[in-house]
């Protein structure tokens, strides 16, 4: 991979070499820009030749100078955030030109890229799309601009920690959302191990963010595989656009009110710089560090796990299961504990009985006295043969509550940097490097500690007016993550192994029974024994004891895959070492055919690499590579004096481990009035299983079930579902039952799972859709949308039990839901100006049509949900304030890692703004969730309050 790359560098360079040695001379452009009401300079306004690239910004007087080998006439243009833009026409002298800005907010006006992959006005946009400025971002009340992405129409969030938020439009979020696509300038910003972005702990910083674009739906036919439910696109600003230095302090505090902490402070530091030469060189830097005390997990509940509903009870139910508590996940029943103690006993009796008679086997009325008998199995036989004595009643171990287990010091630090060398008035090369490190908490079939992870991206791109070459690389490197059951679990048995406890237990309790206590007695009497060592001390380690924080540091620091329990050796740590190459190309033809047609096409290669040390995957003694690759074509024209526009696009991709995809999209954009366009739409999408879906085999639930990747060399070739055929979660349970009742398994009750021989497949969608985004009048911009979308192979999982010489290994395993899968919804914005105020406001309706029998519902998503703002970037001179405020209905959640009742919810973010013209600062006073009302976005996810915070920023 680094051949191709050192490829791509020589012909860059070559490029650079021819141009330098042609280079035209060139001229200066310079003179001053002002506020046409104040006449004051204005600092950082972006200057630019329209039609090429390079540029520079006004300096804290209002000067600007630069050097162009542009020929005159041509136009400059002037624009600042909060300003509408200039242009002026140089015909005559470059030097001393007088320009004036205007405040103005114009509705509609933005330009996009995403929708079409090709410049066109947001208004004219083929499909629904969603836009957030570097203006917009300047006035955000959220804490950051990720956060505020919540305001825009149809955009839900999953927060898993403070640092760490899902994306999702139009249904079925969940946490780390694989069906939602997000790239960082053409960068594809998922974990290669996770297949999903983490957020923006590693991302963009926000002073460098030039622009947000959101695509609901599904986008596989300009993007490729994913992206199945939406796309977000960042964009970085140009060093050569938006020059000069830029810092943001922000300081504030959280966990206010708040049972689980006293007040903790929130703090983030950002920095940008930028420079540029002569309109040909260019260079930036950006960095930005967060640090913070995270939002706790905290939800107690009692988690039935054959039922996957909440029940009530807590710690006094013996077959407790909390939510957020770690450790007591390993149910086992009373009876079915005494009935293997027996035939442990009974097996050890007769080998010794055998051994000692030279092969002779004891009389039933032997082995009767014998368990009758013996110090060891005497409870467990009176138990089961003194009816009512031992109950049909499950017991689980103690547990530990998240907080002790989990880093909450949550931080994040970013760091960018990139060079940029104009070849030409419109051939860029681009060297963009993005790492970060961070510590937070993620959730999926587990709480997973992440600590100290950090991924690194890193580009080299070609880009002109008509074609486009990239390479980029995504490294991700685990840190010191870890998944908290498992800690939980391993604690445990570092106390005392469960084999010893669960029997333990139940002894106690008869014994407690036989001397007259009630079960609700004789329950406590047994945990508190099972919970003593036979020598002294506790078999139960108290949170924050020297027991407790050594066993915890040896597990946590200890992998996976070196896990021994035999030796008692325990691991819950990850060591994944996973990357991801990217490489593609794209032109675009219309220049070349005069504009009559719009014709662009495209190809891609994309290698993942993992490498988990079989702590993750099934690579402890093998390597995993995945090959992918597609090419997609796309052709618009303009017909009836540009009133319709029709697109045809079409993609074709391919992963090694599937059959090859095509997925069209047909859209159509009608004007039906100067700034009103209606668009209809057939778009569809597609998704590759996950690389986890694939090849995942690891042990999660505190080691109660492991997790297998459905491709059929897992499945069928390792584990063997074929031949040694599992049997269905629901008639496992009820053999157990069975077992329990009456002290024989009725085998009858087994029931097979068979797989589909294919293994797991990628799932699909067809979207229809059908829009209007239009102005209404010059200060009222509507957008609404309506879309009606068919699922096929949804991806889900089943829980099934193998019996593997005796006993019975619980496997969750990807599979393909059969039927189809159909939602439905829409979504209206209003935007209106009333002089400088800004009101707007949306409202979204999202619902689950019809279901396959057995499919889990897991669309997670609220049928109603609004957003409402207000704000004035100057009320008064240099001070103006902001509001967003939301809500959304209750809904169920359903997940592997917990399902239940997300109630309704409303949250209000706030901030006044004061500029500073003088010093080119602005002072920001703020809060997200300023009334403070404690919410969680999904189930057994930590519970947010307000975060309260003042920033400072200079040449914002």
């Amino acid at each position: 991979m680094s051949r191709i790359f050192t490829q791509i560098f020589y012909v860059l360079l070559l490029m650079c070499t021819i141009n330098i040695a042609a280079q035209a001379q060139s001229i200066t452009v310079s003179g001053t820009v002002k506020d046409k009401q104040s006449k004051e300079g204005l600092a950082g306004v972006s200057l630019t030749i329209k039609g090429q690239s390079g540029g520079t910004a006004s300096t804290a007087n209002g000067s600007f100078s630069f050097s162009t080998t542009a020929k005159v006439p041509f136009t400059l243009v002037a624009s600042y955030v909060g300003y509408g833009s200039v242009e002026q026409q140089i015909t005559g002298s470059t030097t001393g030109i007088n320009l004036e800005l205007e405040t103005a907010v114009v509705l509609g006006g933005d330009v996009v890229v995403s929708a079409s992959r090709t410049p066109e006005r947001i208004l004219e946009s083929p499909v629904s799309i969603e836009r957030m400025s570097a203006a917009t971002i300047r006035e955000i009340a959220a804490p950051s601009f990720y956060d505020a992405l919540n305001n825009m129409k149809g955009v839900e969030s999953s927060m898993q920690s403070l640092t760490f938020k899902s994306i999702n439009t139009r249904g079925f979020n969940s946490n780390g959302n694989t069906r939602f696509n997000q790239y960082i300038d053409g960068m594809d910003n998922q974990a290669p191990g996770l297949n999903f972005s983490v957020g923006n702990i590693v991302g963009i910083t926000e002073l460098d963010v030039d622009n947000v674009e959101l695509l609901p739906g599904a986008s596989s036919a300009l993007y490729g595989a994913g992206g199945i439910n939406g796309t977000l696109l960042m964009t970085s600003k140009d060093p050569f656009k938006y020059p000069g230095a830029s810092f943001q302090y922000k300081t504030g505090i959280n966990h206010v009110n708040d049972d689980n902490s006293t007040v903790q402070p929130f703090n983030q530091l950002d920095v940008r710089m930028a420079k540029s030469w002569n309109n040909k060189f260019g260079v930036k830097a950006a960095f930005s560090f967060l640090q913070a005390k995270d939002w706790y997990g905290n939800n107690y509940s009692n988690f039935d796990r054959v039922s996957r509903t909440v029940k009530s009870g807590d710690r006094s139910d013996p077959n407790y299961d909390g939510i957020n508590t770690y450790g007591d996940e390993l149910s086992q029943n009373m009876r079915n504990v005494a009935q293997s103690v027996l035939a442990s006993g009974q097996a050890t009796y007769i080998k010794n009985y055998g051994l000692a008679t030279g092969g002779q086997v004891p009389t039933p009325a032997q082995i009767t006295s014998f368990l009758s008998t013996n110090a060891q199995t005497r409870p467990f036989y009176l138990g089961l043969n003194t009816p009512g004595l031992i109950p049909n009643q499950n017991i689980t171990r103690n547990g530990y509550n998240e907080s002790d287990l989990v880093d909450y010091n949550t931080k994040s630090l970013k760091a960018s940097g990139a060079l940029y060398y104009n070849i030409s008035n419109t051939v860029q090369a681009t060297f963009l490097a993005n790492w970060g490190t961070g510590t937070s908490v993620y959730t999926g079939s587990d709480r997973y500690s992440l600590r100290n992870f950090n991924i690194g991206q890193y580009k080299l791109e070609l880009k002109g007016e008509d074609f486009l070459l990239r390479g980029y690389t995504t490294q991700e490197r685990s840190g010191d993550s870890y998944i908290s059951s498992i800690l939980g679990s391993y604690i445990n048995e570092k106390a005392k192994v469960s084999q010893a406890w669960f029997p333990e237990y139940v002894g106690n309790y008869v014994g407690a029974r036989a001397a007259g206590q009630t079960d609700a007695q004789a329950q406590i009497t047994a945990r508190t024994a099972a919970n003593s060592a036979s020598t002294g001390g506790s078999a139960y380690f108290q949170p924050g004891s020297p027991q407790f924080l050594q066993a915890k540091d040896q597990i946590m620091n200890t992998t996976i895959s070196a896990s021994d329990p035999s030796k008692g050796i325990y691991g819950a740590k990850f060591d994944d070492k996973s990357n991801l190459y990217h490489y593609e190309g794209m032109y675009n033809f219309t220049n070349l055919f005069n504009k009559v047609v719009e014709f662009q096409v495209g190809a891609s290669y994309r290698l993942y690499d993992l490498n988990s040390a079989g702590t993750i995957f099934n690579d402890l003694n093998e390597s995993i590579d995945i090959k992918e690759y597609g090419a997609f074509g796309q052709i618009g024209k303009k017909l009836f004096s540009d009133k319709v526009k029709f697109t045809f696009a079409g993609r074709y991709d391919k992963s090694q481990n599937f059959e090859g995809r095509f997925t069209p999209r047909i859209t159509g954009v009608f004007t039906v009035a100067k700034n009103n366009n209606i668009r209809v739409s057939y778009q569809t999408g597609y998704r590759n299983p996950t690389t986890q879906n694939q090849y995942i085999d690891l042990s999660v639930g505190g080691g109660s079930q492991r997790l297998i990747g459905g491709l059929p060399e897992i499945m069928f070739t390792k584990y063997h579902l074929d031949t040694n055929k599992p049997y269905t979660d629901v008639s496992y349970r009820a053999f157990l039952a069975s077992a329990a009742a009456t002290g024989t398994p009725n085998q009858a009750l087994l029931q097979q799972y068979t797989f589909d021989s294919r293994g797991v497949r990628p799932e699909s969608v067809q979207s229809y859709e059908l829009g209007y985004k239009g102005l209404v009048l010059p200060n009222l911009l509507v957008d609404a949308y309506g879309y009606y979308n068919i699922y096929k192979d949804f991806i889900t999982a089943v829980d099934v039990y193998q019996n593997v010489n005796g006993s019975f290994v619980k496997f969750g395993v990807p599979v393909n839901a059969e039927g189809k899968v159909t939602s439905y919804g829409a979504a209206l914005g209003l935007d209106y100006l009333v002089g400088k105020y800004t009101i707007s406001g949306n409202v979204s309706y999202n619902k689950i049509g019809d279901l396959p029998v057995n499919y889990i519902n897991d669309f997670n998503t609220p049928k109603i949900r609004y957003n409402l703002g207000f704000g004035n970037k100057e009320i008064i001179k240099n001070f103006g304030f902001n509001l967003a405020y939301r809500w959304q209905d209750q809904f169920y959640w359903n997940s592997s890692f917990a399902s239940g009742q997300v109630p309704a919810y409303s949250s209000l973010d706030a901030q006044v703004s004061l500029r500073i013209p003088s010093v080119q600062s602005v002072i920001k006073l703020g809060g997200s969730n300023v009334l403070n009302k404690y919410y969680f976005t999904s189930y057994g996810n930590p519970s947010a309050g307000a975060i309260y915070y003042l920033a400072l920023t200079f040449n914002p």
